[in-house]
């Protein structure tokens, strides 16, 4: 009787054993789940800030050829500008041509004095508004990218 009691009790203890080893790898089952949902979910936020970054880069690029395409516009608009000028400056001299030679030669020489002079003086204002407005447009594509960046923050927070 003892002996077929020890038995049993051994049975008793291997099934719990048993039943111990299975709640033991079903634990460690779950937990390799749970790892491989974390690896996915770092994946994705890996995605989504790579994709936020091309999609700022590309912004940017979009920023940087405008701000060319302005400048190119506005450089092409100050050499119309100035073959304006230069077509007015030659139309005064042909005028003048009709006076006498030394009347001509006085004249000729200040208006290319007085036209260097308003030609350098219109260049540097044109290169400080050119300057203006790309300094303007820095800061407004600076802007952009910082409230692109605080609202792509606010959005994955």
């Amino acid at each position: 009787e003892n002996v077929r009691t020890r038995e049993s009790e051994s049975e008793r203890e291997r099934a719990r054993e048993s039943e111990r080893a299975r709640a033991h790898e079903g634990e460690r089952e779950r937990e390799r789940a749970h790892e491989r949902e974390r690896g996915r979910a770092r994946e994705s936020v890996r995605t989504k800030e790579s994709e936020r970054e091309r999609a700022h880069e590309r912004e940017r690029g979009r920023a940087r050829e405008s701000v060319r395409t302005k400048e190119s516009e506005r450089e092409r608009a100050h050499e119309r500008e100035r073959g304006r000028a230069r077509e007015r400056a030659h139309e005064r001299e042909r005028g003048r041509a009709r006076e006498s030679v030394r009347t001509r030669e006085i004249e000729s020489e200040c208006e290319r004095e007085r036209a260097h002079e308003r030609e350098s003086v219109r260049t540097r204002e044109i290169e400080s508004e050119c300057e203006r407005e790309r300094a303007h447009e820095r800061e407004s594509v600076h802007t952009r990218e910082i409230e692109r960046v605080h609202a792509g923050q606010s959005a994955s927070e």
